[in-house]
């Protein structure tokens, strides 16, 4: 799971959550949270665009549904982000 700090969300941090399955985009709020997901076997590509401090990531899914955006990670959160999602298609076509 990875959390972005970035201007806007120091007290609710968007997070990302990979799993074998689904990579999940949770996003709180004051009362409760909003949630986007992609099956892992549906995600078409993972983009990281890096800054100065802060990566963004966009996760496409080959459904033609909106990307799952993300900003203000760290690289290395990114990477390692893209990095499981690979993982884990390799595991689900083996």
């Amino acid at each position: 799971m990875a959390s972005r700090w970035t201007k806007g969300n120091f007290f609710f941090p968007t997070k990302l959550v990979v799993s074998p399955q689904r990579v999940i985009r949770i996003k709180s709020r004051l009362f409760g949270s909003n949630e986007e997901s992609i099956p892992i076997s549906k995600v078409a590509s993972v983009h990281i665009s890096t800054g100065v401090v802060w990566s963004e990531i966009v996760i496409e899914s080959t459904g033609g549904s909106d990307p799952i955006t993300s900003h203000g990670h760290s690289k290395k959160d990114a990477q390692r982000i893209r990095d499981l999602i690979e993982t884990y298609q390799m595991q689900g076509k083996g």
